[in-house]
């Protein structure tokens, strides 16, 4: 069992003044930080006065870093998980090593600050009592088209990471799968010098910033719908599932289960579902 504690510290997106106190304070006195980027990190820590130990700790970092990670801590030392910017975890690397923490029994302790989310939606103009967040969606494909399509119906603002060059192909297709007069915001390089935040129509906001080549960090947010999203019609799903499920020899008590459980379907629509596959 480890008997050190991972530090999951939230860090400044671009302003120094940003780092909490207690942040700051864990920084300089633990003896191990793990940071996705050891070059942006160690700037920080100079800033701080600190000295820890540095280790790199990003999304291709494999097993054995990890294992190095966990055998400090099991050696008793704590370690501090930090991102370039923001929340670790939140569209950051490390959800492995503190699910690998977690899991034998360790202690893992957040130290809150920063977040883009929460950052943008403090001044984007839409309510952010409820919300979704989608991260950085795949670059093409079917996972692509459903992400969109589900932001586009939200009934609640949805916030989104992108990376600059993609910024205007995301604009363009969040206006063709929301309307381009859906309302939403880009927030650039937030709370850094050149920091940009622009609100508008969709169709807005994609034509000036092909005009404007964007730079930096992007958070965007989608205004919701205001209004609850239709349930989806799942009539052809259920209908492939089930003739693939039959046709492998279950039985149709068994089918009308796992509809249920897949699909979600309430049991008389499940049990019809499958009756129609006679």
């Amino acid at each position: 069992m480890p008997t050190g504690t991972l530090y999951v510290v939230a860090t400044p997106l671009g302003t120094l003044g940003d780092l909490t106190p207690r942040a700051a304070e864990i920084l300089r006195g633990t003896p191990v930080v793990a940071a996705e980027d050891t070059r942006r990190t160690r700037g920080l820590l100079t800033h701080l006065g600190a000295s820890p130990r540095l280790l790199s700790f990003h999304q291709h970092s494999d097993q054995r870093r990890l294992d190095v990670i966990l055998a400090l801590l099991e050696e008793g030392r704590d370690v501090a998980l930090v991102s370039d910017a923001g929340t670790p975890v939140v569209s950051d690397p490390g959800a492995d090593l503190v699910a690998a923490v977690r899991a034998r029994g360790g202690a893992v302790v957040p130290i809150p600050g920063v977040s883009a989310v929460a950052t943008a939606l403090s001044v984007c103009g839409f309510p952010g009592d409820r919300y979704l967040f989608l991260g950085f969606v795949p670059r093409k494909g079917s996972e692509r088209t459903r992400l969109l399509a589900r932001a586009a119906a939200e009934e609640w603002p949805v916030v989104l990471f992108e990376a600059p060059g993609r910024l205007l192909p995301l604009l363009r297709d969040l206006a063709v799968a929301a309307g381009a007069d859906r309302r939403g915001f880009v927030g650039r390089e937030l709370t850094k010098l050149h920091e940009e935040l622009r609100g508008g129509t969709l169709a807005g906001l994609a034509d000036y910033f092909s005009e404007r080549e964007p730079r930096g960090e992007i958070t965007v947010v989608l205004e919701g719908t205001g209004e609850a999203a239709a349930p989806p019609d799942r009539s052809a799903e259920a209908a492939g599932l089930a003739a693939e499920w039959l046709a492998g020899g279950m039985s149709r008590r068994d089918v009308v289960d796992r509809l249920m459980s897949t699909l979600g379907l309430p049991r008389n629509e499940a049990y019809r579902r499958v009756m129609e596959m006679r």
